[in-house]
């Protein structure tokens, strides 16, 4: 390898990749999303790569006891709005129908102005 670097005057570095804190986060997600696709895969286990979206859907959605918020909520300001919810109307959905445009944006300013807040009581 050296060789090489020297002929064609390639700098080499040596780093490692490895972040004990942030590994065990991606390893305790990777678990987690396993188990999900273990839930939501067919028999075969081969349609996984169809099913992954769900899977993260399902994971982005669901309510988080330490966080007392879900990850969507967390990183969007607002709770998901499933499909679901707009072909049966959800209470949520029938009672933001009734507003005016104009109190649509100042609650969702009120939201947003709250959301640096919430993150940080998470933190």
């Amino acid at each position: 390898m050296n060789k090489i670097c020297k002929k064609f005057h390639f700098k080499q570095y040596n780093l490692s990749m490895y972040y004990a804190a942030v590994n065990g986060l991606a390893e305790s997600f990777n678990k987690t999303l396993c188990n999900l696709l273990k839930k939501i895969v067919g028999k075969s286990k081969r349609d996984w790569h169809f099913r992954i979206g769900e899977a993260l859907w399902a994971y982005r959605t669901t309510f988080r006891t330490p966080t007392q918020a879900t990850p969507f909520a967390l990183v969007y300001g607002v709770e998901a709005v499933l499909p679901l919810e707009c072909q049966i109307h959800s209470l949520r959905i029938a009672i933001q129908e009734g507003f005016s445009e104009e109190d649509n944006v100042r609650l969702r300013l009120e939201e947003l102005e709250a959301l640096d807040e919430k993150r940080l009581e998470t933190q």
